[in-house]
């Protein structure tokens, strides 16, 4: 198995990884450009079914077209992650993620202005 490539730039292969999240880079360019925005520690399979309440949340097994994969560039789109640096709009996600009935807190969501907008983005870069 060679080396990886680089998940910031996608072109050279990768020397170093980030502390915290474990993503491959190149460069110390990359490596600031991949901490403009803040990454976290990745959460073991366990722990991602555990509510921050501690409970258990029951999810679908697949969610829409199991078929449909997005491009690299629409998952790492910048003006979405520079949106998600916005500490409300993060607890509003987790809230919808973690709750027992996401469908009542995304319509919850839904009501904030910064969240509506986000949607939208998101939207737009998925091609919805």
């Amino acid at each position: 198995m060679g080396p990886r490539q680089c998940q910031v730039c996608n072109e050279a292969p990768s020397k170093y990884k980030c502390p915290l999240c474990l993503v491959p880079y190149c460069s110390l360019v990359c490596f600031k450009k991949h901490k403009e925005v803040p990454c976290v520690k990745p959460v073991s399979a366990e722990d991602q079914s555990i509510a921050p309440n501690g409970s258990p949340v029951d999810r679908p097994v697949f969610v829409g077209d199991q078929n449909e994969v997005l491009e690299k560039a629409q998952l790492e789109a910048i003006e979405i992650r520079n949106t998600l640096n916005d500490e409300k709009l993060r607890s509003l996600i987790c809230a919808i993620d973690s709750s027992p009935d996401p469908e009542i807190e995304l319509d919850k969501a839904m009501e904030d202005e910064a969240f509506r907008i986000l949607s939208g983005k998101i939207s737009s870069i998925i091609g919805s």
